[in-house]
C-alpha cells in the first residue's frame, strides 16, 4: 500500500479514491505519448521494458525458431529505413484489387475475402463455441467496418462533432498521402456512408444481451433470411465452407447492411475499401503515414500530444502478434513457484467464500441456490500460464517485410480459428498471453483466467500484507468469479451453455435489485456532460460490488478467526478498503474518457471505489461514515448481491 499517495486533506468518507489517491494525483502528470497514468500503467510499462529485454535477448540468441521470429519481427519494425523504401510498394496488389471493382456485388465479395486480413468490413465472420451447445464450435458474423464507436458518428454533442470533423480529415489525409485526387470530397462520401452504416448498426447496450445475438441459423436458410448475400461464395471466401449453421450476430442490422452498400456508388466503395485499408496499415508505414494516424487515434481520439516511442509500439506488435512465443519466455523468468502458489489459494478461498455466500442470499430460491453451487464447483482456474504453448512454426516472419508481417500473422490467426470449426472446443486455450495485465471472466468454458503479469505488485505480492493482497488482486478475483453471476454470465449453466437456471421469481427479483445499480452509477459524471451509461457497464458494476464483498469475506477468511493486526495505525479492514482504491489509483485525459463512457462496459477507473465501497456496510464501520458525508448512502439504497 502506498501510503506516500494518500491526500489526507480529503476525507475518506467523502471520497475514498480522493483520499487513497490524491497526493499521487497532485504529484503525477501524464505522459505526452499516453491518454492515462496509473498502477495498470504502471504495471504494463514494467513489462514492455521486460518483454523488450526478452526479445533483445532473442536477438542474441536466436538458437530457436522462436526466437528467431520474435527477433526478425521486431527487427522488421524497427527498420525505419526498410519501411521508407518501400513507400506503398506493400499495398499495391491490394489496392489495384479494389480499384479493379466493376460494381457493388464486386465489392461485396471482396469484402468477404478480406476476412483473414487486418482491413476492417462491415461484417465479419469468426469462430467460437455454440453458447447453447458449448462443446462444439459455431461459425458466426458480426457487424463491424467502422474506424469509431457508432455513438461518434451519431451523437450531437460538440464532442462527437469534433471527432467527425478530425476523423474526415484524417480520410482526407490518407487519400493525399496515397497520391488520389480530389481527397475532401471524397472522404466526406466515406463518413456519409459509415454514418449511415453506423445508423443501421447495434448500440453497445444492445450487444451486451446475449439473448438477442444468438441467432443461429442453417446454411440452407441464410439465402432466405437475408437474401442479399451470396452465401455460399462468402463462406468459401471466409474459409467456413464446413459451416452447416452460421450465428448472426446483429441479424437486423446484417439483413439492413445489402440495401446500403448496393444504394452506394462503387466509386465510395472503393473509396471506403482502399481507406479501411489505408488505415489498417498505416502503423506499419512510414512516418508521414504513421504521423496521420496518431493525429487522429492519438490526438484527437484520446487526447494525446506525443506519439508513443518505436520500441514501445515494437513492443506490442511482438506482443500481439506472436505472444505465447514471448510468453513462455516471460514466465521463465518473472512468475515464480510462490507467486502461483499463494494466487492459488487467493482462488480457492474466494470460491469457497463465494460458495459459503450462496446459501444467505435473501433474493435466490433453495432450487436456484443448488443449481448456483453446482456452477461454482464447475468453475475452471486458469493461473500464470498455459499447459500447452501455441505453435508458431507455420507463420513466416521475414525481418524486412513489415506490412507481410502484419498481414500473415493476421492469416494465421484467422486460419487458427477457422480450423477449430469441426472439432471439438479446446477448453486448454487461453484468450490472453501470459504478459497481458488483465484477467477474464470466460461463460463458455466457466472459466476463470488471470495471466502472470496481473499476479504482481503492486496489485499483488506474496510478501504484501493479507489486507492489501485481498483488497487488491483479491477483489479482481472476486471480480471475475462473479461474471458467472451478473446480469449475462449468469445465464449460461456450469458447462458453459446459454440455459436459464434461474426461476422466474429470482430473475425478477434480480431485475429489480440491479436496475438500483444502474441508477446509481448512472448519476457519476466523469466528464461534463457526459455521464456513466448505467446499463452499459452494469455486468462489469455488479461484478465491481460483488467481488469486493466476496473479497471482504475471503480475507476474514484466510484470517482463520484471528484479529488482523494494526499496522500503521490502520486496522485491517481499513487497509482492506484503501488498497482496494489504490488498485484503481488512475489519471486519464477527457477524450480518453469519453471515449470510455461511449464504448468500454466499465465505468472510468476513480468511479469505481466510490461506487462500489458506498454499498458495502463495513466500510461504513471501519471509517464510521455517517449521514451527511458524501459517500454515505441511506441502508435501504445500498445494493447487495452476495452479502
Amino acid at each position: 500500500m502506498d501510503f506516500k499517495g494518500i491526500d489526507r486533506s480529503v476525507r475518506i468518507q467523502d471520497n475514498i479514491s480522493l483520499y487513497a489517491n490524491g497526493a499521487w494525483m497532485k504529484q503525477t502528470e501524464i505522459p505526452a505519448d499516453r491518454s492515462s497514468t496509473g498502477v495498470a500503467e504502471l504495471l504494463y510499462d514494467r513489462n514492455q521494458q521486460r518483454v523488450r529485454e526478452i526479445i533483445e535477448q532473442a536477438g542474441n540468441d536466436g538458437s530457436t525458431p522462436e526466437a528467431r521470429q520474435i527477433a526478425d519481427l521486431y527487427r522488421s519494425f524497427m527498420d525505419e529505413a526498410a519501411i521508407a523504401r518501400a513507400g506503398l510498394k506493400p499495398l499495391e496488389s491490394k489496392l489495384a484489387a479494389i480499384a479493379a471493382l466493376a460494381n457493388q456485388q464486386q465489392a461485396i465479395a471482396y469484402m468477404g475475402r478480406l476476412q483473414n486480413q487486418p482491413e476492417d468490413t462491415p461484417f465479419r465472420f469468426y469462430v467460437a463455441p455454440d453458447a447453447k451447445n458449448s462443446s462444439v464450435y459455431l461459425a458466426g458474423v458480426s457487424q463491424s467496418g467502422l474506424a469509431m464507436d457508432r455513438d461518434y458518428y451519431l451523437g450531437k454533442s460538440a464532442d462527437f462533432a469534433a471527432a467527425r470533423k478530425a476523423y474526415q480529415g484524417y480520410l482526407t489525409r490518407l487519400l493525399t498521402l496515397a497520391g488520389e485526387k480530389r481527397a475532401a470530397r471524397r472522404a466526406a462520401a466515406v463518413l456519409a456512408l459509415e454514418t449511415r452504416i453506423a445508423r443501421i448498426q447495434w448500440s453497445n447496450v444492445e450487444n451486451r444481451d446475449i439473448q438477442k445475438t444468438y441467432h443461429k441459423v442453417p446454411v440452407a436458410d441464410l439465402g432466405t433470411q437475408l437474401p442479399g448475400y451470396d452465401w455460399p461464395r462468402q463462406l468459401a471466401d471466409a474459409q467456413l465452407s464446413a459451416a452447416k449453421d452460421v450465428n448472426l450476430d446483429q441479424a437486423s442490422y446484417l439483413a439492413k447492411l445489402p440495401a446500403v452498400l448496393l444504394a452506394t456508388p462503387i466509386a465510395v466503395l472503393r473509396d471506403y475499401l482502399t481507406l479501411r485499408t489505408l488505415d489498417a496499415y498505416a502503423g506499419y508505414l512510414d512516418k508521414s503515414w504513421a504521423a496521420a494516424r496518431f493525429d487522429f487515434y492519438g490526438k484527437a481520439l484520446d487526447g494525446r500530444s506525443v506519439d508513443r516511442p518505436r520500441w514501445k509500439k515494437a513492443v506490442t506488435l511482438v506482443d500481439e502478434g506472436i505472444g505465447e512465443a514471448v510468453g513462455k519466455l516471460y514466465v521463465a523468468k518473472y512468475f515464480t513457484a510462490e507467486a502461483k502458489r499463494q494466487a492459488d489459494e487467493l482462488v480457492r478461498n474466494l470460491l469457497s467464500s463465494y460458495d459459503q455466500s450462496i446459501d444467505k442470499l435473501a433474493w435466490m430460491s433453495p432450487e436456484t441456490k443448488q443449481e448456483a453451487h453446482l456452477k461454482l464447483s464447475k468453475y475452471t482456474p486458469k493461473i500464470g500460464y498455459p499447459d500447452s504453448w501455441r505453435d508458431y512454426s507455420s507463420l513466416a516472419i521475414r525481418p524486412d517485410d513489415l506490412a507481410g508481417n502484419v498481414a500473415r500473422i493476421s492469416e494465421f490467426n484467422y486460419r487458427r480459428q477457422s480450423q477449430h470449426l469441426g472439432q471439438p472446443v479446446d477448453r486448454k486455450e487461453w484468450g490472453m498471453t501470459p504478459q497481458t495485465v488483465n484477467a477474464y471472466y470466460n461463460p463458455s468454458n466457466n472459466e476463470i483466467v488471470f495471466p502472470a503479469a496481473i499476479l504482481q505488485a503492486p496489485y499483488f505480492d506474496p510478501a504484501y500484507d493479507l489486507a492489501v493482497n485481498y483488497g487488491s488482486i483479491g477483489a479482481t478475483i472476486g471480480h471475475e468469479i462473479s461474471h458467472g453471476f451478473d446480469d449475462q454470465g449468469h445465464q449460461f449453466d456450469g458447462d458453459g451453455n446459454m440455459r436459464n437456471w434461474w426461476t422466474p421469481a429470482d430473475e425478477k427479483r434480480f431485475r429489480e435489485e440491479t436496475a438500483r445499480l444502474v441508477a446509481q452509477y448512472s448519476r457519476f459524471e466523469p466528464v461534463k456532460g457526459q455521464h456513466v451509461n448505467g446499463e452499459l457497464t452494469l455486468g462489469e458494476n455488479i461484478a465491481d460490488n460483488a467481488g469486493l464483498e466476496v473479497a471482504y469475506k475471503a480475507y476474514h477468511l484466510a484470517l482463520g478467526g484471528k484479529e488482523a493486526p494494526v499496522i500503521d495505525g490502520l486496522t485491517g479492514d481499513q487497509r482492506f478498503f484503501i488498497a482496494f482504491a489504490q488498485s484503481w489509483r488512475s489519471k486519464a485525459r477527457d477524450a480518453s474518457v469519453l471515449k470510455q463512457l461511449v464504448s468500454d462496459p466499465h465505468t472510468p477507473d476513480l468511479w469505481r471505489p466510490i461506487g462500489t465501497v458506498s454499498n458495502m456496510d463495513p466500510f461504513y464501520q471501519a471509517f464510521d461514515v455517517k449521514p451527511g458525508d458524501k459517500m454515505y448512502l441511506p441502508k435501504e439504497q445500498r445494493f447487495h448481491l452476495w452479502w
